[in-house]
């Protein structure tokens, strides 16, 4: 899908939109686009629950669908926009695929990459966050909070 003159707001709305279909299985609500150039080439949302498979987080779901239509398995030309900061399983394939700009929203204080090993991304890695923080933290609150009742 090809959207000219997006911001980096705009995807990280479309990540946080994936993140809402994680609701609809029960899954924590984290949503992921990955973006070459103007185009959007990969997307997903946690499907850990759905396909009872620990490694299918929104990133790792993202990474596999952007490399699949580069037919790379390198992504340094790619910005990822997660409503979460990853885990160190997700930044480790991050690093891998030589990822070149990871945008997120909102830190994980308890399983967050940065809990385990900021310097896990690649090197090469620019990273931002904080775009639609409290959105996506309102989104993975809300979730916790009806599991709790």
């Amino acid at each position: 899908m090809k959207i000219e003159g997006r911001s980096d707001k705009d995807y990280m709305k479309l990540a946080l939109e994936e993140a809402k279909f994680a609701l609809e299985h029960g899954d924590i609500p984290v949503g992921a686009v990955v973006v070459c150039g103007d185009k959007i080439i990969g997307r997903a949302h946690n499907q850990v629950e759905l396909l009872n498979d620990a490694t299918a987080h929104a990133e790792m779901l993202a990474i596999t669908s952007a490399s699949s239509y580069l037919g790379s398995r390198y992504l340094n030309e790619c910005t990822l926009y997660v409503t979460l900061e990853p885990c160190a399983m997700c930044a480790g394939a991050l690093s891998w695929a030589q990822l070149g700009k990871l945008f997120y929203a909102t830190e994980d204080k308890k399983r967050g990459y940065k809990q385990f090993n900021s310097k896990i991304l690649h090197p090469k890695t620019k990273v931002a966050s904080g775009l639609l923080e409290e959105e996506c933290k309102n989104i993975l609150l809300n979730f916790f909070k009806s599991l709790r009742k």
